[in-house]
């Protein structure tokens, strides 16, 4: 068999996030080394054995590996066909160094809705223009995190702003969003302006409309966009005019939404 080694790596506009890294390898293996971020691993193929703090431990398909910074760990495939992964590494202001001891005891979560949302946010961050969804979809995953590393509740922080009625934060968050509906806004910054903190701030918004922000946002710029279409502008136009990144970027959210690509709906105008 011929030794694979293939690498994607970038550096994506989402705060916390230091590097997206997608491999497939067969016959390579890491010597002992460490990161200074957070490693937040999960494998789509094959499966990966480590030593961590001088214990052995494995990734079968279902499992979350999250391994702490400043600590040394190495990395082999287990089969001769290798392991496809996919890493997140994350700077300490999603997980903070308290957070390290009980990570090293328990590197390992068998958690399938961690796992889902995990590859869903590995698709957001893949496509320019989805930051909000990334933001949203990883203040979920540190939340979730943070309930398997520390099982109790956590006690409000004396910083954290005081809980205000989820159908108010929900509303207050709608108006925001109709008003940055081109520029946009990124997470951390509307929980700021309406004063909640971001996961309340996204579960308030689902459990109140039925639809996540990034739905909401993408949706508006959307009906805008079929608009500005039916007008005669072209998707290129259409698309710096609503908000999105490109041009591919609006067709991929606009087929999804109205079933065809702008350009043919821009023809069926009479």
């Amino acid at each position: 068999m011929v030794a694979q080694r293939e690498v994607s790596a970038w550096r994506p506009r989402v705060p916390g996030v230091v590097e997206v890294f997608h491999a497939h390898f067969t016959e390579y293996a890491y010597p002992m080394h460490v990161h200074d971020a957070w490693t937040l691993l999960i494998v789509d193929a094959g499966a990966v054995r480590y030593d961590l703090d001088r214990h052995e431990h494995g990734t079968p398909h279902d499992t979350v590996s999250l391994l702490p910074p400043h600590v040394p760990h190495n990395g082999s495939p287990v089969t001769p066909s290798g392991f496809r992964k996919r890493v997140l590494y994350l700077d300490l202001s999603r997980l903070d160094e308290t957070y390290i001891g009980p990570a090293v005891d328990t590197p390992d979560l068998v958690d399938p809705v961690l796992r889902t949302r995990v590859g869903q946010l590995h698709s957001a961050l893949a496509h320019p223009g989805d930051e909000l969804e990334a933001e949203s979809r990883l203040t979920l995953i540190g939340e979730r995190l943070r309930g398997h590393l520390r099982p109790r509740a956590e006690t409000p922080s004396r910083d954290d702003p005081p809980r205000r009625p989820d159908r108010t934060l929900a509303h207050d968050l709608r108006e925001l969003l109709d008003e940055r509906l081109v520029q946009g806004v990124n997470l951390e910054e509307a929980a700021r302006l309406v004063h909640a903190h971001p996961a309340h701030l996204v579960r308030a918004f689902s459990g109140a409309f039925g639809i996540a922000p990034h739905q909401y946002l993408m949706s508006r710029r959307v009906d805008r966009a079929r608009r500005l279409l039916l007008d005669g502008r072209t998707p290129g136009e259409v698309a710096a005019e609503t908000g999105f990144y490109d041009q591919s970027h609006l067709t991929r959210h606009f087929k999804r939404l109205v079933g065809v690509a702008p350009g043919r709906y821009r023809l069926s105008a009479r």
